[in-house]
């Protein structure tokens, strides 16, 4: 560990790329502290970096996940120091007398209550667990109460207050008559939580958009694959050009047979391309029926006082079905659940548990295999003859197989699960990703705690219990009398201290995962095997030096596992509690330089993990009451010590009553009733003078104003485009190979001496030169800052370096000219129930500056005269290719990208006086 720790201070000052991406990404406010590139300077800022800075550096989530930390360190070092200073003594004078322990059993065995002899000492266990849960009781109860106040300072920054969702009720499972601005309007007056009058909307119907957007988005890396693997080496293309079979929508198109992958590709993009551009324009027709509205929609009041009232007051409020909560921020909502009706969302929900236990029963089988042979390879020699001779004739070597085998493989197993338990989850109809990282960290907890600490640490003891009764049967013993004779909690307690060293010996190889998390070991060997022996493409190779986003679900399933195998093993093992404390030291120091400098929080939830934490650790707690009271009895404990056990439980229970009561609701909402820390501070906030007004805008589906993504090529493969296009849809190159025998490209007329781009890519590409090959040039971009920037959070107060552009390129090409001049113009635009306020930036002669003309010469050679590529015949096309061009070929992408919220039915705004909708982007329609 110390070796990897050192390798990372050597290399962090020379790879801020990979050690310290977010202080060359954040914006100032969002920027961690300057670091020197001394061998040990890092540890400079994460002594004099404080809690209340972190959470404007990197959100609540992080803070709150670094306090939990903390607190395990905390909880642990005062464990570590009752466990080990009182137990363990107990332990090795009792089990001093015990006659058969050797040497070696004394090492460890010594160390727990397998040799006690006598019922007496185990009054230690009693006294050792009522102070265990004591100590918890009251870090959790601290810590609840800084949580508390953390959340109201979040409530109380400029910030949140600042934000559209803070102000904004989510209403869910809305009936079909109420699906309207005035019925949401409704339906919040009778909570009667506050006389305000909120702006509300409906959302509507999308169609198959996202389907469309996804298909699109596949094809268009798809695309950059194959182009990047067939143009690694621009001087000397492959001979033969590459081919798929197309996807099982298109396959009627070639009737199963390879075709060009290339313009198979180019033809599919263009073709979703212009089936999502007119399925925007029907989803944005205004004379749509009311059957289309969804059963989910927004209300926006004036101040966040208002919204936390109306939500605290409607917490309870289930009145035809209707659930009224605080909205999240817009990229935490899951759109494409959001329409599913509550039926539909109970049945996903019923048939991922369906998989979770299927998956959960079946590891049983090969996790008692590992728990029962690889970590006592004394059982495999027994049932394996074979492996029994050169087990007893090697003792050394297969003692260390056993100590490092079965740790090595669970810690595998460990990276997995995380990966299968996700995708599950991501079907189980949740409706926010917060929401959906609870519960992947609920299942992954309890999988891990079953299968991993109860299966595994007590299948040895029934194995031994179980062939213990059979051989009784075999001495003429009835079967009830062998159960009795054989007395299963002794069995299990004897597993329990067997199966000890193995969890010792795997929590200290977390210490190690922890420093490799550190030194970035596995992002570093993937990205250099990756730009070895792959062809990444410009978009992979940008998104590398991106800040990567922090897997909280994981880390804080590793955490409370660990926890709990340790308090579990506490009165067992007592050992294992300076292991875990070791661990929480460490990591507190490694985590916090991770979430400063390197992680980013991908979707912020303003701390709501903590809940879900101090109820787990509360569990774990009553379990490991549970274990001790097994062990109090097994090692001969009268029934009296277990008579002052039974409290615990009790005790837990109402301490979790007590802080429901006292904290939960504090850090939920800003004000409960009338409450309000200074009614006048925001009396003036007004709503329409705000610019996050446009709350169909804003909790829009992405889907209706996502920009389609651009297939990204290598500046270097430029001038190889138009050879690989040409002869198929490039009508001037077609003309000059057939009317003469010397290869001349076309000129450029808008650039002497550069040839023409080609009618196929015209605007097709984005060619990113090497030097642009950089997350910094690209920030700000939607495709990347979504994924890779906590919704763009991070860096919408930094300009971003303007990337070198080329000929053809969305880019302009002229990098040294002036930017035109713009105004902010009010645009108006009439919306069936209303309407809203929007700057949009023009330029001199009027038109938008961020959107562009549909009807350029590029996108009419796109679609001019294309042909079924791969195949001689023309069959019948799929959907996809059939697009409608003549319906829909003059409506561009651009033309629906500001505008378009996919809301119906915003009330409190007259028809003469609605500034904004998606009107202002539709072409006018011409008198006849």
């Amino acid at each position: 560990m110390l070796v990897i720790t050192l390798f990372f201070s050597l290399l962090r000052p020379l790879n801020t790329t990979v050690y310290a991406p977010k202080t060359k990404h954040a914006d100032k406010k969002h920027a961690p502290p300057p670091i020197g590139n001394g061998l040990f300077a890092w540890f400079s800022p994460l002594i004099t970096t404080h809690e209340d800075q972190l959470v404007e550096k990197v959100g609540m989530d992080a803070v709150i996940f670094l306090r939990f930390t903390k607190m395990c360190r905390n909880i642990f070092l005062v464990l570590s120091i009752v466990g080990c200073g009182v137990l363990i003594p107990v332990h090795i004078f009792e089990s001093s007398n015990y006659p058969t322990a050797s040497p070696t059993q004394r090492a460890f065995a010594t160390m727990t209550p397998q040799y006690v002899l006598e019922g007496t000492p185990m009054w230690s266990h009693v006294v050792c667990t009522w102070v265990f849960d004591m100590t918890i009781i009251f870090f959790l109860w601290r810590n609840y109460r800084a949580v508390a106040r953390l959340k109201r300072l979040y409530f109380e920054s400029s910030e949140y207050r600042s934000s559209l969702h803070s102000r904004t009720i989510w209403l869910e499972d809305i009936p079909q008559l109420a699906r309207s601005g005035p019925g949401l309007i409704g339906i919040l007056e009778s909570v009667k939580g506050t006389a305000g009058t909120p702006q509300a909307v409906i959302a509507r119907m999308v169609k198959d958009l996202p389907e469309l957007i996804e298909q699109h988005s596949q094809s268009v890396r798809k695309l950059e694959s194959i182009l990047a693997k067939y143009l690694k080496n621009p001087d000397k293309l492959p001979a033969s050009r590459p081919m798929l079979r197309p996807s099982k929508n298109d396959r009627k198109a070639s009737q199963g047979r390879q075709i060009d992958a290339i313009d198979y590709l180019t033809d599919r993009i263009i073709g979703l391309k212009t089936k999502i551009n007119g399925v925007r324009a029907e989803v944005n027709d205004q004379n749509k029926s009311d059957r289309e509205a969804m059963p989910y929609g927004f209300a926006t009041y004036t101040t966040v006082e208002e919204a936390h009232k109306v939500a605290y007051a409607a917490r309870k409020y289930h009145t035809e079905g209707v659930s009224i909560k605080l909205a999240p921020k817009p990229n935490d909502l899951i759109w494409d659940n959001l329409a599913l009706a509550k039926g539909s969302r109970k049945a996903k929900k019923i048939m991922n548990n369906i998989w979770v236990a299927l998956l959960t029963v079946v590891w049983i089988i090969p996790n008692a295999m590992i728990a029962v042979f690889l970590t006592r390879l004394s059982n495999l020699s027994a049932v394996w003859p074979a492996f029994a001779a050169t087990f007893d004739s090697n003792p050394t070597t297969w003692a260390a197989v056993q100590a490092v085998a079965a740790p090595g493989l669970t810690s595998l197993i460990y990276l997995l699960l995380p990966i299968v338990f996700r995708r599950l989850q991501i079907r189980a109809g949740d409706m926010t990703k917060t929401s959906r990282e609870h519960h992947v960290m609920h299942r992954l907890y309890a999988f891990f705690v079953f299968n991993n600490l109860i299966v595994f640490s007590t299948v040895s003891g029934i194995w031994s219990f179980v062939m213990l009764v059979i051989g009784s049967q075999n001495g003429n013993e009835s079967v009830w009398d062998a159960i009795n004779s054989g007395d299963l909690p002794s069995k299990i307690m004897v597993a329990l201290c067997t199966v000890s060293p193995f969890w010792v010996t795997w929590l200290l190889q977390r210490n190690l995962g922890a420093a490799v998390d550190l030194a970035q070991v596995i992002n570093l060997t993937w990205v250099w095997f990756a730009r070895t022996f792959m062809n990444p493409t410009p978009r992979q190779t940008i998104e590398w030096t991106a800040p990567p986003s922090f897997d909280y679900a994981s880390y804080y399933n590793y955490f409370l596992f660990y926890s709990t195998v340790s308090l579990c093993y506490a009165t067992i093992q007592p050992i294992v509690l300076p292991v875990t404390f070791l661990y929480f030291v460490i990591d507190c120091w490694l985590k916090k330089y991770l979430l400063l400098y390197v992680f980013i929080t991908k979707t912020e939830s303003g701390g709501q993990f903590w809940n879900v934490l101090f109820n787990r650790i509360l569990f774990a707690t009553f379990l490991a009451n549970c274990i001790a009271a097994l062990v109090i009895k097994a090692a001969f404990g009268s029934w009296t010590m277990l008579g002052c056990m039974v409290p615990l439980p009790i005790l837990l229970l109402v301490f979790k009553i007590y802080c429901s009561k006292s904290f939960e609701d504090q850090c939920k909402y800003y004000v409960r009733g009338s409450n309000i820390k200074d009614p006048e501070a925001f009396s003036n906030f007004d709503i329409k003078s705000s610019p996050d007004t446009a709350l169909g805008v804003k909790f829009g589906n992405p889907a209706l104003s996502k920009p389609l993504i651009i297939p990204m090529v290598h500046k270097s493969a430029e001038h190889l485009l138009a050879d690989i296009y040409r002869g198929r849809l490039d009508p001037h190159s077609a003309s000059t190979i057939a009317y003469s025998d010397i290869a001349m490209s076309q000129m450029s007329s808008v650039e002497p001496g550069k040839p023409a781009p080609s009618a196929k890519t015209d605007g097709m590409f984005r060619f990113v030169p090497e030097a642009n090959l950089d997350f910094a040039f690209y920030k700000n971009d939607p495709a990347f800052s979504g994924e890779h920037g906590g919704g763009g959070e991070l860096y919408e107060r930094e300009q971003t370096p303007a990337p070198s552009a080329a000929p053809g390129s969305i880019l302009s090409s002229r990098v040294n000219s002036p930017a035109p001049k713009s105004v902010v113009s009010r645009k108006y635009s009439p919306y069936r129930d209303g309407g809203y306020d929007s700057d949009v930036a023009v330029n001199a002669r009027g038109r938008p500056l961020y959107t562009h003309s549909n009807e350029s010469d590029s996108d009419r050679r796109l679609l001019a005269g294309v042909q079924s590529v791969g195949v001689i015949d023309e069959p019948e096309r799929d959907d996809y290719f059939q697009d409608g061009a003549s319906e829909y070929g003059q409506l561009g992408l651009d033309r629906w990208r500001t505008g378009g919220s996919g809301y119906v039915g915003v009330p409190g705004i007259e028809d003469e006086e609605r500034p904004l909708a998606y009107d202002a982007y539709r072409p006018t329609k011409r008198a006849s």
